[in-house]
């Protein structure tokens, strides 16, 4: 891939400042915000944030979605690649990706992550600050794993799931599409079935088993 000069981040909540904090980190000087949003004038730091994009995209800039909302930054991987732009993908200088990792296009890795030896982690994901997936785990696109979550070695997490802060998929565990774990729970089994667990054991909500 060529290099990168700038990024235009689609959103400006509180997970696009993060975003912005990991490109400047890595020494990626040109930013520029889009949000539907935004009020005139508004910027973060000294960059631009507008309502709707008014220029003509330089050929050395990436677009990158920066929606905590798995939906919604599904929505916007998709507009970026029907208008045709160069989806970006950033991994912080402060985390750590091991041999053999592959990080899909789109996806974020914060600072003090880590990506253990012969993980995947797919299009549009988030591995939060200090979050850990593991040596040859899965982590299915547009899944986001928060802040200090734990996913153990060789565990498959399904598509658009949510990790919550503080979250443990213990090793060798599979976890399907569309999971909810809590913050602070513990999976120690098989989530085979959609829904929001919570707990520790992890318990489907409103399972009273």
């Amino acid at each position: 891939m060529s290099p990168v000069a700038g990024i235009l981040i689609l959103g400006f909540g509180g997970h696009a400042r993060s975003v912005a904090d990991v490109a400047l980190a890595s020494g990626i000087t040109q930013l520029s915000f889009v949000d539907s949003n935004a009020r005139p004038n508004e910027a973060f730091l000294s960059f631009p944030v507008k309502s709707a994009l008014d220029f003509e995209l330089p050929s050395d800039w990436v677009v990158f979605p920066a929606a905590g909302d798995n939906q919604k930054r599904l929505e916007q991987c998709d507009w970026a690649t029907q208008q045709g732009l160069r989806l970006g993908t950033l991994i912080s200088p402060y985390a750590t990706v091991g041999v053999g990792a592959q990080v899909g296009e789109g996806s974020f890795i914060a600072h003090h992550a880590h990506i253990g030896p012969m993980a995947k982690v797919g299009r549009g994901c988030i591995i939060n600050t200090g979050a850990i997936v593991e040596h040859e785990c899965t982590v299915g696109q547009y899944t986001h794993v928060s802040v200090g979550a734990v996913i153990a070695g060789r565990s498959r997490i399904g598509e658009c799931c949510f990790l919550g802060a503080g979250s443990t998929v213990i090793d060798g565990l599979q976890v399907a599409d569309h999971v909810v774990l809590g913050a602070g729970a513990c999976a120690h089994r098989n989530l085979e079935i959609a829904g929001t667990y919570v707990g520790v054991p992890a318990k489907m909500l409103g399972d009273k088993h």
